[in-house]
């Protein structure tokens, strides 16, 4: 639900916006956009010679490798039909592990591809499965997995040479599973309580003795265990705005204050010998890395600086030699380098950029900020056409991101460089309940869903208004999931604020999506009614007032939606009822849907066709372009 991407963008000051002079641009098809590659590095090789990677190349994700020495990158997996995410190598050999569902349905299992390219899946079944890491000493890997209960998932290891599962810890309290020390004796665990607080323990695997950390009422995340399994690491905001890094020293109870931040720490891990530390840094929509040498104090490491790229990812190889880093932007999907600690050498491994596209017809993005109906600053990040001027202005869109809890990055998207350089403003709001703002933001949606954060996008409309270069009478919302619920309720009940609504697999009824949610979200469902309400209790009255089903008789402006048939988390009967009501009301609508899709459209092909099918609404309806 809370899952964040995270990406680079300067700050600009309140409400402000880089002066830029207004000039024509080469229009791109999106077919050129997609020619674009998707690159995720998964770790090095056991000789180092190599690194693991994911890339959508061929129009669908699969495992590749990619040698150090610059080579073309070596297709390890060739699948046609459904998505391959590259895991892991195996620590002494060339062997690899990969993740794959079916069609987006979410259940995804471990599969191990030996040498000669045969698969096997691990977990075979009707369950999700998930990679949690390599043993200290590389004979085994852990991993969790709902096989035994669908609400629950265990934590399994798993044998390198015999590949036979066994049990480690049997979850039947609903608890998330942090990380394995490196001795395997203890494991971290925290529990939600609500959508901002959750438990943290500590778990002892031979007496199961179960050891509370969390203090007070706060948001507790694990992380990792020092080398020596002596001191567990966690991040927290209790008794702070934004999540710091602590320790717990196992033999005395002693807790440490380890890094703080001016915003919030979002992960943090050590290398496999200690030597380094790795702290990723929210700041203010983009990631700032920080890397300690732990040999020597704890000194920041002169890491790689990247001119106008954000560090996404960052991994050291076992022998601490090397790290593998992703770098991209707001005009640039992830690249993957490659850097030696020893010989400061860095060395860029991809080029993910269509060769079609000229980069200065790519529009970077700028983090700007508005007040709200109430005062509340809304921080939000904007893209310009170069087109646009006081002379030519052009149409916009608002686009609000989905969670609830997540937060708009200003990293990479090619539908939304797409639909700016075809002359659509958008401005991706963050609206209130966001995370990355600070506690007492993220707070201030709780069961207001759909009322004061959709109130922050229509004063994002309002400012957009205010803008010399956008035409205040051609302003749109979009949106998915979440985001796409909030489209909805801006149709349904702010009719006349927007003049048309893209809505991409949104909840419209709120009542049959909370009884509905995987079964694999029973540790979260509690903490969910506690943000959202309790379907079964006398919030239902709230939540039918709030969902756009029942209010679909006040839409009034032009309307798309666009949802995947595999989707456990949004059913597609959500869109085919609103859909229904929308035509009956006699309003235009368009219904785009993929049968081989879930929560979120991985393929090529149907992510051409989807902003393709958005692209011309927008110029029919928004725009008002005259169709040839």
């Amino acid at each position: 639900m809370r899952k964040i991407v995270f990406a680079f963008l300067p700050l600009l000051l309140l409400g402000g916006c880089q002066k830029e002079e207004s000039r024509e641009v080469k229009q791109y098809t999106i077919e050129q956009f997609m020619d674009n590659q998707d690159v995720a590095g998964s770790g090095f090789s056991h000789d180092e010679s190599r690194v693991l990677l994911t890339n959508n190349k061929t129009g669908i994700y699969n495992a590749y490798e990619l040698s150090l020495d610059g080579k073309e990158p070596k297709a390890l997996t060739n699948s046609t039909k459904n998505s391959v995410f590259a895991v892991s190598y195996f620590p002494n050999d060339n062997r690899f592990l990969y993740s794959s569902d079916e069609g987006g349905n979410e259940l995804n299992h471990l599969y191990l591809q030996d040498t000669t390219g045969k698969a096997t899946d691990l977990t075979a079944g009707k369950a999700k499965t998930q990679f949690y890491g390599w043993a200290h000493d590389k004979k085994s890997f852990f991993f969790i997995w709902n096989k035994r209960d669908a609400r629950f998932f265990d934590l399994y290891e798993m044998d390198a040479t015999s590949l036979k599962p066994k049990l480690i810890f049997q979850n039947d309290g609903g608890y998330s599973v942090g990380s394995v020390s490196n001795d395997k004796k203890y494991i971290s665990l925290s529990k939600e309580i609500n959508t901002n607080d959750s438990e943290l323990f500590l778990y002892e695997l031979a007496t199961k003795k179960m050891t509370k950390i969390s203090e007070n009422l706060a948001a507790y995340q694990p992380t990792d265990f020092s080398v020596d399994s002596q001191k567990m690491y966690y991040l927290t905001d209790d008794a702070a705005e934004f999540k710091r890094l602590m320790s717990y020293d196992i033999a005395t109870g002693k807790r440490e204050k380890v890094a703080e931040e001016k915003w919030d720490i979002m992960y943090a891990y050590h290398s496999d010998k200690g030597r380094y530390r790795v702290i990723g840094i929210n700041d203010d929509a983009r990631t700032v890395v920080k890397v300690f040498d732990m040999q020597e104090g704890g000194k920041e490491v002169d890491f790689p600086k990247f001119e106008d790229g954000n560090v996404n990812s960052v991994t050291i190889s076992d022998s601490e030699q090397k790290v593998a880093i992703s770098v991209g932007s707001s005009t640039s999907n992830d690249n993957l380098y490659v850097y030696d600690f020893k010989s400061k050498e860095l060395k860029k491994l991809t080029d993910v950029m269509s060769k079609a596209i000229e980069p200065a017809d790519l529009v970077q993005a700028e983090v700007v900020r508005f007040k709200s109906f109430d005062g509340t600053e809304i921080p939000a990040i904007l893209y310009r056409p170069h087109q646009a001027s006081a002379g030519q202005k052009v149409p916009a869109l608002v686009k609000v991101h989905g969670g609830p809890g997540g937060q708009a990055r200003t990293g990479y998207s090619d539908n939304t460089q797409f639909l700016v350089n075809h002359g659509y403003a958008v401005l991706d709001v963050n609206n209130r309940g966001s995370s990355g703002y600070g506690k007492t933001f993220y707070k201030m949606d709780d069961k207001n869903h759909g009322e004061k954060d959709l109130q922050d996008c229509i004063e994002g409309k309002n400012y957009l208004a205010s803008l010399d270069w956008v035409d205040k009478e051609k302003i749109g919302i979009m949106g998915g999931s979440y985001g796409g619920f909030m489209v909805m309720a801006a149709l349904t009940s702010k009719p006349k604020e927007f003049k048309v609504g893209v809505n991409y697999f949104g909840v419209v009824n709120w009542l049959r999506t909370l009884k509905s949610i995987p079964p694999w979200w029973e540790s979260f469902k509690a903490a969910l009614y506690q943000e959202m309400g309790d379907p079964n209790t006398a919030d239902s009255l709230r939540l039918r007032r709030i969902s756009p089903l029942f209010n679909a008789n006040n839409i009034e402006i032009p309307l798309i939606v666009l949802q995947g048939s595999q989707d456990p988390r949004v059913l597609q009967v959500e869109s085919d009822e609103m859909v229904a009501a929308a035509k009956k009301k006699g309003v235009p609508v368009e219904y785009v849907l993929f049968p081989d899709e879930g929560h979120g459209f991985v393929k090529k092909e149907n992510q051409i066709k989807a902003s393709k099918e958005v692209l011309a609404f927008l110029d029919k309806y928004l725009s008002q372009k005259k169709m040839e």
